[in-house]
């Protein structure tokens, strides 16, 4: 206990699921929270939407482990807003030391049948949105001057060609670009940028019906794409924020650059 005490964390994408349980993980290891959440539709998103009650509730749990916490409705589409978010936490907890860009929207469908406008939005969000993240908050890391840690949340999309998201998973493979050309950027600040990369997680996004009947009406052919190699079909969300907590601790201080599968065994298959 107590491995990010003083510590100040930036989330996107927190108002639930994976989000939450990163920003609840991390403040009972001491870490004051900085969370944001579009909290409301996104243009061709096919997963139900955030409310500010849910980001509310996620403040709620941060606050049952006494820290600080900062919540606001953000869209990462909006780089003008998320510079606001971070300015505010610099002011109002004077650091910022570990990122986690978490925020991530998701449609499926055969890939000749995706629209330009689904694909735009898509890769606004998952990737753009990604960028805008790191960008809002990368200078005031290497201002302080202490290091830190820069956690992307991508996928085992983001790994293996998993059909029938084309633009999720072109996404999610850019933003192993962004890990990886960014960790060679900061490492002379000894700031380190890592990837995550999970399956299936027991969230509103791993509760997406259409997807699971396109996959079983191509089950014979590309239904072992989806497979694990451990006995489990989804994880819990703390499941990948152990990770992320590893990353953002000392625990983690040699390690950059890294994808790490946090995925039951399926980019193993």
């Amino acid at each position: 206990m107590g491995r990010l005490t003083g510590k100040v964390a930036f989330i996107t994408g927190g108002a639930r699921g994976q989000g939450r349980a990163h920003a609840v993980r991390l403040a009972s290891e001491g870490a004051d929270i900085v969370v944001s959440d579009v909290c409301g539709p996104v243009e061709h998103n096919m997963v139900g939407p955030s409310t500010l009650d849910d980001l509310a509730e996620t403040a709620r749990r941060v606050e049952e482990h006494d820290r600080r916490v900062i919540a606001r409705q953000v869209d990462v589409r909006d780089l003008a807003a998320l510079e606001a978010l971070a300015a505010d936490a610099m002011a109002q907890l004077g650091r910022i030391d570990i990122v986690v860009a978490n925020a991530g929207i998701l449609a499926w469908g055969h890939a000749w049948e995706i629209t330009t406008e689904e694909w735009q939005s898509v890769l606004d969000v998952n990737l753009t949105g990604v960028f805008h993240t790191v960008k809002a908050t990368v200078p005031h890391l290497i201002r302080q001057g202490q290091g830190g840690s820069i956690i992307l949340i991508s996928s085992s999309a983001g790994i293996k060609g998993q059909p029938f998201t084309l633009h999720y998973t072109a996404a999610k493979h850019g933003v192993v670009g962004i890990c990886r050309g960014l960790a060679n950027e900061l490492g002379r600040y000894d700031i380190r940028v890592n990837s995550i990369h999970p399956a299936g997680v027991n969230t509103a996004m791993g509760d997406v019906p259409g997807l699971m009947a396109l996959i079983a009406a191509e089950a014979e052919t590309l239904g072992p794409v989806f497979m694990n190699t451990l006995p489990h079909t989804f994880m819990e969300p703390d499941d990948v924020s152990s990770a992320v907590l590893w990353l953002a601790s000392d625990d983690g201080r040699r390690t950059t650059g890294a994808q790490i599968p946090v995925d039951l065994g399926t980019c193993n298959r």
